[in-house]
Protein backbone atom coordinates (compact mmCIF):
# COMPACT_ATOMS: atom_id res chain seq x y z
CA UNK A 1 0.00 0.00 0.00
CA UNK A 2 2.93 2.49 0.95
CA UNK A 3 4.51 1.85 -2.56
CA UNK A 4 1.32 3.08 -4.21
CA UNK A 5 0.92 6.39 -2.19
CA UNK A 6 5.02 6.43 -2.87
CA UNK A 7 3.68 6.42 -6.59
CA UNK A 8 0.86 9.10 -6.83
CA UNK A 9 3.25 11.65 -4.45
CA UNK A 10 5.90 10.63 -7.58
CA UNK A 11 3.40 10.98 -9.78
CA UNK A 12 2.41 14.54 -8.43
CA UNK A 13 5.80 15.58 -8.07
CA UNK A 14 6.12 15.01 -12.04
CA UNK A 15 3.24 16.82 -12.47
CA UNK A 16 4.00 20.34 -10.44
CA UNK A 17 7.85 20.25 -12.57
CA UNK A 18 6.54 19.90 -15.95
CA UNK A 19 4.21 22.78 -14.92
CA UNK A 20 7.25 25.31 -14.63
CA UNK A 21 5.83 28.32 -15.94
CA UNK A 22 5.12 30.66 -12.95
CA UNK A 23 2.34 32.96 -12.49
CA UNK A 24 3.22 36.35 -13.29
CA UNK A 25 3.87 38.55 -15.73
CA UNK A 26 6.92 38.42 -18.43
CA UNK A 27 8.26 41.58 -20.18
CA UNK A 28 9.32 41.30 -23.86
CA UNK A 29 12.25 39.71 -23.38
CA UNK A 30 11.13 36.80 -20.44
CA UNK A 31 8.47 35.76 -22.72
CA UNK A 32 11.22 35.97 -26.18
CA UNK A 33 13.14 33.59 -23.74
CA UNK A 34 10.15 31.41 -22.53
CA UNK A 35 9.59 30.45 -25.84
CA UNK A 36 12.96 29.71 -27.21
CA UNK A 37 12.82 27.20 -24.19
CA UNK A 38 9.72 25.57 -25.36
CA UNK A 39 10.81 25.24 -28.60
CA UNK A 40 14.27 24.08 -27.79
CA UNK A 41 12.45 21.09 -25.29
CA UNK A 42 9.97 20.34 -27.69
CA UNK A 43 11.84 20.19 -31.33
CA UNK A 44 9.59 17.94 -32.66
CA UNK A 45 5.92 19.52 -32.43
CA UNK A 46 7.19 22.90 -31.93
CA UNK A 47 8.43 25.87 -34.71
CA UNK A 48 9.12 29.38 -33.49
CA UNK A 49 9.91 32.31 -35.73
CA UNK A 50 9.26 36.33 -35.83
CA UNK A 51 6.89 37.59 -38.44
CA UNK A 52 7.77 40.82 -38.20
CA UNK A 53 8.91 43.91 -36.13
CA UNK A 54 7.41 46.37 -34.03
CA UNK A 55 7.80 50.16 -34.78
CA UNK A 56 10.42 49.94 -31.79
CA UNK A 57 12.60 47.25 -33.45
CA UNK A 58 11.09 43.89 -31.17
CA UNK A 59 10.35 40.54 -32.87
CA UNK A 60 6.76 39.79 -33.26
CA UNK A 61 6.79 36.21 -32.35
CA UNK A 62 4.59 33.18 -33.52
CA UNK A 63 4.76 29.89 -31.84
CA UNK A 64 3.48 26.90 -33.79
CA UNK A 65 2.34 23.28 -32.38
CA UNK A 66 1.83 20.64 -34.40
CA UNK A 67 2.78 17.00 -35.87
CA UNK A 68 4.19 18.85 -38.80
CA UNK A 69 5.01 22.50 -37.13
CA UNK A 70 7.21 23.84 -39.83
CA UNK A 71 4.46 23.54 -43.24
CA UNK A 72 1.58 23.44 -44.29
CA UNK A 73 0.07 19.39 -44.67
CA UNK A 74 -2.92 18.45 -46.92
CA UNK A 75 -6.09 18.03 -44.75
CA UNK A 76 -4.65 19.47 -41.15
CA UNK A 77 -6.55 22.75 -40.66
CA UNK A 78 -4.40 25.91 -39.78
CA UNK A 79 -5.45 27.57 -36.61
CA UNK A 80 -4.52 30.64 -34.34
CA UNK A 81 -4.55 32.72 -31.65
CA UNK A 82 -3.31 36.65 -31.15
CA UNK A 83 -3.19 38.17 -27.76
CA UNK A 84 -2.19 41.84 -26.20
CA UNK A 85 -2.48 43.35 -29.64
CA UNK A 86 -3.74 46.61 -27.55
CA UNK A 87 -0.46 46.41 -25.10
CA UNK A 88 -1.86 47.38 -21.91
CA UNK A 89 -4.48 44.53 -21.92
CA UNK A 90 -1.55 42.09 -20.49
CA UNK A 91 -3.68 38.88 -19.85
CA UNK A 92 -4.25 37.13 -22.53
CA UNK A 93 -0.45 37.26 -23.19
CA UNK A 94 0.10 35.16 -19.96
CA UNK A 95 -2.80 32.87 -21.13
CA UNK A 96 -1.33 32.12 -24.33
CA UNK A 97 1.74 31.50 -22.74
CA UNK A 98 0.40 28.57 -20.17
CA UNK A 99 -1.69 26.90 -23.25
CA UNK A 100 1.49 26.35 -25.09
CA UNK A 101 3.03 25.01 -21.94
CA UNK A 102 0.04 22.46 -21.63
CA UNK A 103 -0.18 21.91 -24.53
CA UNK A 104 3.27 20.81 -24.77
CA UNK A 105 3.32 18.66 -21.20
CA UNK A 106 0.39 17.04 -22.26
CA UNK A 107 1.08 15.59 -25.31
CA UNK A 108 1.58 11.78 -25.07
CA UNK A 109 -0.08 11.86 -22.20
CA UNK A 110 -3.09 13.23 -22.51
CA UNK A 111 -5.43 11.44 -25.52
CA UNK A 112 -6.71 14.44 -26.37
CA UNK A 113 -4.89 17.10 -26.66
CA UNK A 114 -2.35 14.46 -28.29
CA UNK A 115 -5.21 14.00 -31.04
CA UNK A 116 -5.50 17.96 -31.05
CA UNK A 117 -1.76 18.21 -32.00
CA UNK A 118 -1.58 15.35 -34.54
CA UNK A 119 -4.96 16.85 -36.38
CA UNK A 120 -4.14 20.65 -36.12
CA UNK A 121 -0.95 23.40 -36.70
CA UNK A 122 -1.98 25.73 -33.78
CA UNK A 123 0.24 29.20 -33.96
CA UNK A 124 -0.27 31.27 -31.30
CA UNK A 125 1.53 34.62 -31.22
CA UNK A 126 1.11 35.61 -27.38
CA UNK A 127 1.97 39.88 -28.35
CA UNK A 128 1.12 41.71 -31.23
CA UNK A 129 1.81 45.22 -29.99
CA UNK A 130 5.28 44.36 -27.63
CA UNK A 131 5.65 48.05 -27.68
CA UNK A 132 2.54 49.09 -26.19
CA UNK A 133 3.00 46.73 -23.42
CA UNK A 134 6.44 47.67 -22.16
CA UNK A 135 4.83 51.66 -21.88
CA UNK A 136 2.12 50.19 -20.48
CA UNK A 137 1.45 50.39 -16.08
CA UNK A 138 0.67 47.45 -13.92
CA UNK A 139 -2.63 47.84 -11.63
CA UNK A 140 -3.61 50.11 -14.99
CA UNK A 141 -7.18 48.73 -15.64
CA UNK A 142 -8.78 51.49 -17.14
CA UNK A 143 -6.32 53.92 -18.85
CA UNK A 144 -5.13 53.43 -22.90
CA UNK A 145 -1.33 53.62 -21.64
CA UNK A 146 0.15 51.34 -23.42
CA UNK A 147 -2.88 50.54 -25.41
CA UNK A 148 -1.71 51.96 -28.78
CA UNK A 149 1.72 51.00 -30.66
CA UNK A 150 4.83 53.10 -30.45
CA UNK A 151 3.50 55.81 -33.25
CA UNK A 152 0.18 56.03 -31.27
CA UNK A 153 -1.82 53.81 -33.56
CA UNK A 154 -4.57 51.68 -32.62
CA UNK A 155 -3.84 48.62 -34.03
CA UNK A 156 -7.60 46.83 -33.72
CA UNK A 157 -8.49 50.09 -35.90
CA UNK A 158 -5.77 49.85 -38.28
CA UNK A 159 -7.03 46.89 -40.47
CA UNK A 160 -8.65 47.15 -43.94
CA UNK A 161 -12.21 48.00 -43.57
CA UNK A 162 -15.38 46.03 -45.96
CA UNK A 163 -17.58 48.50 -45.19
CA UNK A 164 -15.95 51.81 -45.59
CA UNK A 165 -12.67 53.16 -46.75
CA UNK A 166 -10.16 53.22 -43.73
CA UNK A 167 -7.84 55.78 -44.61
CA UNK A 168 -5.00 54.71 -41.49
CA UNK A 169 -1.94 54.27 -42.24
CA UNK A 170 -1.05 50.34 -42.05
CA UNK A 171 1.52 49.81 -39.31
CA UNK A 172 4.45 47.51 -39.66
CA UNK A 173 2.70 45.30 -36.08
CA UNK A 174 -0.43 45.09 -38.98
CA UNK A 175 1.57 44.90 -41.98
CA UNK A 176 2.94 41.82 -40.51
CA UNK A 177 0.19 40.15 -39.41
CA UNK A 178 -1.21 41.00 -43.35
CA UNK A 179 1.72 39.21 -44.62
CA UNK A 180 1.36 36.06 -42.16
CA UNK A 181 -2.62 35.71 -42.56
CA UNK A 182 -1.87 35.57 -46.80
CA UNK A 183 0.97 33.32 -45.89
CA UNK A 184 -1.46 30.59 -44.27
CA UNK A 185 -4.69 29.17 -44.91
CA UNK A 186 -6.19 29.85 -41.39
CA UNK A 187 -9.98 28.35 -40.74
CA UNK A 188 -10.63 29.47 -37.11
CA UNK A 189 -8.66 32.00 -34.84
CA UNK A 190 -9.39 34.51 -32.02
CA UNK A 191 -7.65 37.38 -30.37
CA UNK A 192 -7.69 38.61 -26.32
CA UNK A 193 -8.38 41.71 -25.11
CA UNK A 194 -9.24 42.64 -21.69
CA UNK A 195 -11.52 45.74 -20.21
CA UNK A 196 -14.51 43.62 -20.31
CA UNK A 197 -15.93 39.92 -20.05
CA UNK A 198 -17.59 38.79 -23.23
CA UNK A 199 -16.86 37.08 -26.72
CA UNK A 200 -17.86 38.87 -28.83
CA UNK A 201 -18.04 38.13 -33.17
CA UNK A 202 -18.70 39.31 -36.54
CA UNK A 203 -19.83 42.06 -38.12
CA UNK A 204 -17.93 45.11 -35.51
CA UNK A 205 -18.74 47.53 -38.74
CA UNK A 206 -22.27 46.36 -39.46
CA UNK A 207 -25.64 45.88 -38.19
CA UNK A 208 -25.86 43.40 -40.71
CA UNK A 209 -26.03 39.44 -40.46
CA UNK A 210 -22.98 37.88 -41.68
CA UNK A 211 -23.75 34.41 -43.46
CA UNK A 212 -22.54 32.45 -40.91
CA UNK A 213 -24.37 33.71 -38.28
CA UNK A 214 -25.31 30.49 -36.26
CA UNK A 215 -21.45 29.28 -36.44
CA UNK A 216 -19.92 32.56 -34.77
CA UNK A 217 -23.00 32.80 -32.36
CA UNK A 218 -22.00 28.93 -31.26
CA UNK A 219 -18.49 29.82 -31.21
CA UNK A 220 -18.80 32.28 -28.88
CA UNK A 221 -21.27 30.55 -26.65
CA UNK A 222 -19.15 27.33 -26.58
CA UNK A 223 -15.95 29.55 -25.22
CA UNK A 224 -18.47 31.39 -22.72
CA UNK A 225 -20.19 28.53 -21.74
CA UNK A 226 -16.47 27.42 -20.27
CA UNK A 227 -16.02 30.52 -18.67
CA UNK A 228 -18.09 30.38 -15.63
CA UNK A 229 -17.52 34.11 -15.20
CA UNK A 230 -17.95 35.50 -18.45
CA UNK A 231 -20.90 33.21 -19.05
CA UNK A 232 -22.44 34.48 -15.79
CA UNK A 233 -22.93 37.94 -17.48
CA UNK A 234 -20.30 39.65 -15.28
CA UNK A 235 -20.90 43.53 -15.39
CA UNK A 236 -16.92 45.40 -15.30
CA UNK A 237 -17.04 48.87 -14.79
CA UNK A 238 -18.33 51.09 -17.21
CA UNK A 239 -19.17 47.99 -19.50
CA UNK A 240 -22.85 46.96 -19.82
CA UNK A 241 -23.77 42.88 -19.06
CA UNK A 242 -24.10 40.74 -21.82
CA UNK A 243 -26.55 38.07 -22.19
CA UNK A 244 -24.99 34.18 -21.74
CA UNK A 245 -21.18 36.19 -22.14
CA UNK A 246 -21.39 36.97 -25.82
CA UNK A 247 -22.74 39.92 -28.16
CA UNK A 248 -21.93 41.05 -32.00
CA UNK A 249 -19.72 43.45 -32.18
CA UNK A 250 -21.67 46.07 -33.37
CA UNK A 251 -24.67 45.66 -31.26
CA UNK A 252 -21.73 46.77 -28.52
CA UNK A 253 -20.25 49.49 -30.31
CA UNK A 254 -19.37 49.66 -33.78
CA UNK A 255 -15.81 49.94 -35.22
CA UNK A 256 -13.47 50.37 -38.24
CA UNK A 257 -10.24 48.52 -39.07
CA UNK A 258 -11.23 45.47 -36.49
CA UNK A 259 -9.18 42.57 -36.92
CA UNK A 260 -11.79 39.94 -36.65
CA UNK A 261 -13.99 41.64 -39.69
CA UNK A 262 -10.68 41.68 -41.82
CA UNK A 263 -10.17 37.83 -41.16
CA UNK A 264 -13.94 36.97 -41.45
CA UNK A 265 -14.65 38.92 -44.88
CA UNK A 266 -10.78 39.00 -46.73
CA UNK A 267 -8.65 35.82 -45.53
CA UNK A 268 -11.86 32.96 -44.74
CA UNK A 269 -10.91 32.66 -41.27
CA UNK A 270 -13.57 32.55 -38.71
CA UNK A 271 -12.65 34.82 -35.60
CA UNK A 272 -14.40 35.74 -32.48
CA UNK A 273 -12.84 38.41 -29.81
CA UNK A 274 -12.28 37.48 -27.00
CA UNK A 275 -12.47 39.99 -23.99
CA UNK A 276 -11.58 38.08 -20.49
CA UNK A 277 -10.65 40.43 -17.76
CA UNK A 278 -12.20 43.87 -16.14
CA UNK A 279 -9.54 45.41 -15.39
CA UNK A 280 -6.91 45.62 -18.48
CA UNK A 281 -3.30 44.78 -16.62
CA UNK A 282 -4.75 43.01 -13.14
CA UNK A 283 -2.51 41.88 -10.19
CA UNK A 284 -0.07 39.05 -10.74
CA UNK A 285 -2.09 37.40 -8.09
CA UNK A 286 -4.98 36.65 -10.30
CA UNK A 287 -2.85 35.32 -12.98
CA UNK A 288 -3.58 31.43 -12.28
CA UNK A 289 -7.70 31.95 -11.81
CA UNK A 290 -7.59 33.87 -15.06
CA UNK A 291 -5.53 30.33 -16.67
CA UNK A 292 -8.01 28.34 -14.85
CA UNK A 293 -11.40 30.36 -15.89
CA UNK A 294 -9.84 29.87 -19.52
CA UNK A 295 -8.12 26.58 -19.69
CA UNK A 296 -11.47 24.78 -20.99
CA UNK A 297 -12.20 27.53 -23.15
CA UNK A 298 -9.14 27.71 -25.16
CA UNK A 299 -8.98 24.39 -25.38
CA UNK A 300 -12.37 23.38 -26.53
CA UNK A 301 -12.30 26.21 -28.68
CA UNK A 302 -9.21 24.94 -30.63
CA UNK A 303 -11.24 21.58 -31.43
CA UNK A 304 -14.03 23.50 -33.68
CA UNK A 305 -11.34 24.40 -36.07
CA UNK A 306 -12.96 20.61 -37.04
CA UNK A 307 -16.28 21.25 -37.04
CA UNK A 308 -18.27 21.04 -40.75
CA UNK A 309 -16.58 19.84 -43.99
CA UNK A 310 -13.09 19.61 -45.88
CA UNK A 311 -11.17 18.33 -48.72
CA UNK A 312 -10.16 19.47 -52.18
CA UNK A 313 -11.19 20.36 -55.80
CA UNK A 314 -10.09 18.38 -58.32
CA UNK A 315 -9.85 18.55 -62.11
CA UNK A 316 -11.09 14.94 -64.61
CA UNK A 317 -6.98 14.24 -64.01
CA UNK A 318 -6.87 14.28 -60.41
CA UNK A 319 -4.70 17.56 -60.26
CA UNK A 320 -6.00 19.86 -57.28
CA UNK A 321 -7.66 23.43 -58.86
CA UNK A 322 -6.84 26.58 -56.41
CA UNK A 323 -9.17 29.50 -56.84
CA UNK A 324 -12.23 27.25 -57.05
CA UNK A 325 -15.03 29.23 -55.85
CA UNK A 326 -17.11 27.30 -53.14
CA UNK A 327 -20.96 28.61 -52.19
CA UNK A 328 -22.76 27.31 -49.52
CA UNK A 329 -26.56 27.99 -51.16
CA UNK A 330 -27.95 30.90 -48.60
CA UNK A 331 -24.40 31.42 -46.78
CA UNK A 332 -22.87 33.43 -49.80
CA UNK A 333 -19.74 35.74 -48.30
CA UNK A 334 -18.93 39.57 -49.20
CA UNK A 335 -16.03 37.56 -50.90
CA UNK A 336 -16.45 34.24 -52.00
CA UNK A 337 -14.48 31.41 -50.59
CA UNK A 338 -12.15 29.94 -52.77
CA UNK A 339 -9.57 26.97 -52.91
CA UNK A 340 -6.19 27.38 -51.64
CA UNK A 341 -3.08 26.62 -53.87
CA UNK A 342 -3.56 22.36 -52.86
CA UNK A 343 -7.01 22.97 -53.77
CA UNK A 344 -7.99 22.81 -50.42
CA UNK A 345 -11.16 24.23 -48.04
CA UNK A 346 -12.33 24.16 -45.41
CA UNK A 347 -15.62 25.42 -44.47
CA UNK A 348 -16.86 25.43 -40.49
CA UNK A 349 -20.72 24.81 -40.24
CA UNK A 350 -22.97 22.99 -37.73
CA UNK A 351 -24.45 19.89 -38.27
CA UNK A 352 -27.20 19.85 -40.83
CA UNK A 353 -27.69 19.20 -45.11
CA UNK A 354 -26.53 22.00 -47.11
CA UNK A 355 -26.14 22.74 -51.00
CA UNK A 356 -22.55 23.04 -52.01
CA UNK A 357 -22.20 25.09 -55.30
CA UNK A 358 -18.70 24.50 -56.52
CA UNK A 359 -17.69 27.20 -59.82
CA UNK A 360 -15.02 27.61 -61.45
CA UNK A 361 -15.26 30.19 -64.87
CA UNK A 362 -16.91 27.80 -67.09
CA UNK A 363 -18.65 24.84 -65.11
CA UNK A 364 -19.99 23.67 -61.99
CA UNK A 365 -20.66 21.07 -59.66
CA UNK A 366 -23.66 21.27 -57.30
CA UNK A 367 -24.63 18.51 -54.78
CA UNK A 368 -26.64 18.67 -51.61
CA UNK A 369 -24.14 16.49 -48.57
CA UNK A 370 -24.99 16.53 -45.05
CA UNK A 371 -22.46 17.51 -42.57
CA UNK A 372 -22.50 15.27 -39.58
CA UNK A 373 -21.06 16.35 -35.98
CA UNK A 374 -17.70 16.13 -35.98
CA UNK A 375 -15.37 12.71 -34.73
CA UNK A 376 -12.05 11.70 -33.80
CA UNK A 377 -11.08 15.43 -34.54
CA UNK A 378 -11.99 15.73 -38.27
CA UNK A 379 -14.05 17.59 -40.54
CA UNK A 380 -16.36 14.94 -42.84
CA UNK A 381 -13.90 14.39 -45.87
CA UNK A 382 -16.06 15.42 -49.45
CA UNK A 383 -13.66 15.80 -52.75
CA UNK A 384 -15.46 17.78 -55.78
CA UNK A 385 -14.70 16.55 -59.18
CA UNK A 386 -14.94 18.33 -62.41
CA UNK A 387 -15.64 16.23 -65.21
CA UNK A 388 -14.65 18.76 -68.31
CA UNK A 389 -11.28 18.64 -69.40
CA UNK A 390 -10.74 22.78 -68.95
CA UNK A 391 -10.72 22.89 -65.86
CA UNK A 392 -7.09 21.43 -65.41
CA UNK A 393 -5.62 24.89 -66.55
CA UNK A 394 -7.88 27.03 -64.78
CA UNK A 395 -5.95 30.78 -64.23
CA UNK A 396 -5.25 31.64 -60.97
CA UNK A 397 -7.65 35.05 -60.06
CA UNK A 398 -8.25 36.56 -56.96
CA UNK A 399 -11.15 38.27 -56.14
CA UNK A 400 -11.34 40.10 -53.25
CA UNK A 401 -7.76 41.23 -52.54
CA UNK A 402 -7.25 40.98 -48.89
CA UNK A 403 -5.52 44.42 -48.53
CA UNK A 404 -8.92 46.01 -48.51
CA UNK A 405 -8.38 48.80 -51.55
CA UNK A 406 -11.65 49.79 -52.90
CA UNK A 407 -10.93 47.39 -56.05
CA UNK A 408 -11.65 44.74 -53.60
CA UNK A 409 -15.45 45.74 -53.49
CA UNK A 410 -15.62 45.87 -57.00
CA UNK A 411 -14.58 42.43 -57.58
CA UNK A 412 -16.48 41.26 -54.79
CA UNK A 413 -19.43 42.90 -57.20
CA UNK A 414 -18.34 41.44 -60.47
CA UNK A 415 -17.91 37.81 -59.12
CA UNK A 416 -21.41 37.80 -57.60
CA UNK A 417 -22.65 39.16 -60.81
CA UNK A 418 -20.71 36.23 -62.36
CA UNK A 419 -21.80 33.75 -60.19
CA UNK A 420 -25.13 35.20 -61.10
CA UNK A 421 -25.07 34.52 -64.51
CA UNK A 422 -23.64 31.26 -64.55
CA UNK A 423 -26.87 30.60 -61.77
CA UNK A 424 -28.57 31.41 -64.86
CA UNK A 425 -26.64 29.74 -67.74
CA UNK A 426 -26.08 26.30 -65.47
CA UNK A 427 -29.61 26.47 -64.49
CA UNK A 428 -28.32 26.52 -60.43
CA UNK A 429 -31.37 27.16 -58.33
Amino acid sequence: MHWVVLSFMCLGVLSLSMQSLDFSYHNTQQLENILMDFNTKYPAITYLHSIGKSVEGRDLWVFVVGKNPTKHTIGIPEFKYVANMHGNEAIGREIILHLIEYLLTSYQSDPNITQLITNTRIHVMPSMNPDGFEASVYLDCTSVTGRYNAKGFDLNRNFPDAFETNTAEIQPETQAVMDWIKSENFVLSANFHGGAMVASYSYDNSYTVPPDNDVLRYLALLYSKNNAPMYNGISCENTISFTDGITSGASWYKLQGGMQDYNYIFSQCVEITLEVSCCKYPDSSTLQQYWIDNKVSVIEYMKQVHMGIKGQVFDMYGKPIPNAILDVKGRERICPYRTDGNGEYYLLLLPGTYTFIVTMLWSSIVQNITVPQSENFSALIHNFYFTDTATSTVPVVTFCNPNGSVSTLQSCILICILRTVLVLLFNVQ
